[in-house]
């Protein structure tokens, strides 16, 4: 199953919205195949594995299948996998954790178990969510993982009092933070960060097969038509408030303009989160300013914090998140060291809200 889960990250950046999975074939105590989800439309894990083996002329009648995810049973963009392994004779099929998917949740393995298949599930079963983590949010919870990027000094402060911020940390924490910018299926900034950085919003350190879909959140649609993030076209543009002049300039270059108002005239971020889900983003990305970070933290938006800290004191500049004061400290929001890190110079910490 670790080699599975080894297969599965050959698709870290292609699956999407699909899951990352890996699937090997052994039998007789030898490897005969193995594969991984290709990009959606092409071949799940599993079918990948019975065709590696039947391409080194393996027959797979009475092998054990390790797949880091439960097989399929529906017809989506391709036929059930597990119907698959039930006509390919395998004897055994090992999986890490169930489809959280509806339309399977448990339903593969048990029309494996029907066919006369030994099956078995729970093996590094934390592992494979958190190679999906964002995929059984969405399934479970209808929203993306939301992952918030923040780079910051030793005292918290994420930029000088004038907004200068390039760089404060070094140049393998800014490449990691691209790294995750690629896993994720859209990256999500506001008007504020694109006022003051005017930023692209792009995956730039490594090769991607696609760029994550960018997405700001523009209550007033404010935004300028030569903001960078709009360069290209495909740009969300979350607002509240309607300007038809601006709206019809963005659609002109290629912009989708998202009306998601709650009863302040602000965006509704949960709504958002929902919206996104429907869209089938499996995670979400965030680098923003300390505003619209806290306006997420506060509608309870956010997952995941993934903090760089550089080895350096600021003194007075821009907070990580305009959280405002609190009156006692009942009232602090707790959160978990998922992972703990050094990324060059910098030090890199995951950390879960409760």
């Amino acid at each position: 199953m670790t080699l599975a889960l080894k297969w599965a990250e050959r698709g870290l950046l292609t699956t999407a919205p699909n899951p990352r999975v890996g699937c090997v074939i052994v039998k007789d105590n030898r490897i005969i195949g193995a594969g991984f989800t290709q990009p959606p439309g092409g071949n799940h894990a599993e079918i990948e594995a019975l065709g590696d083996a039947a391409a080194k002329g393996h027959d797979v009648r009475g092998a054990t299948v390790y797949v880091t995810l439960e097989p399929c049973s529906h017809f989506g963009r391709t036929p059930p996998c597990c119907d698959a392994l039930i006509r390919a004779g395998v004897a055994k099929v090992v999986a890490a954790v169930e489809d959280p998917n509806p339309q399977v949740a448990g339903q593969g393995l048990a029309r494996l178990a029907a066919a006369g298949i030994a099956v078995e599930c729970g093996v590094l079963a934390d592992a494979a969510r958190e190679m999906n983590i964002g995929f059984f949010s969405r399934m479970q919870h209808g929203k993306p993982w939301l992952r918030m990027k923040v780079a910051a000094s030793l005292d918290g402060r994420t930029a000088l009092a004038d907004g200068q911020s390039q760089w404060i940390t070094g140049q393998a924490a800014r490449d990691d933070g691209h790294a995750w910018r690629a896993c994720a299926g859209a990256i999500l900034t506001g008007i504020g960060t694109v006022n003051a950085d005017d930023p692209q919003m792009t995956v730039r350190a490594q090769d991607v097969m696609h760029q994550p879909q960018r997405i700001v959140i523009d209550s007033k649609l404010a935004i300028s038509p030569d903001a960078r993030v709009l360069a290209g076209g495909g740009t969300w543009v979350v607002a509240a408030q309607a300007n038809p002049e601006k709206e019809a300039l963005l659609r002109d270059i290629g912009c989708e303009v998202i009306f998601l108002p709650d009863a302040a005239d602000k965006v509704d971020l949960p709504a958002l989160m929902q919206e996104l889900g429907r869209r089938q983003i499996n995670e979400l990305h965030v680098e923003a300013g300390a505003k619209l970070n806290a306006s997420l933290i506060r509608a309870a938006c956010v997952d995941e914090l993934l903090l760089y800290l550089a080895p350096c004191l600021i003194g007075d500049g821009m907070p990580m998140f305009a959280l405002g004061a609190l009156e006692s400290l009942q009232h602090k929001r707790l959160l978990r060291f998922h992972e703990i890190r050094q990324i060059g110079e910098d030090l890199r910490i995951l950390a879960r809200f409760n």
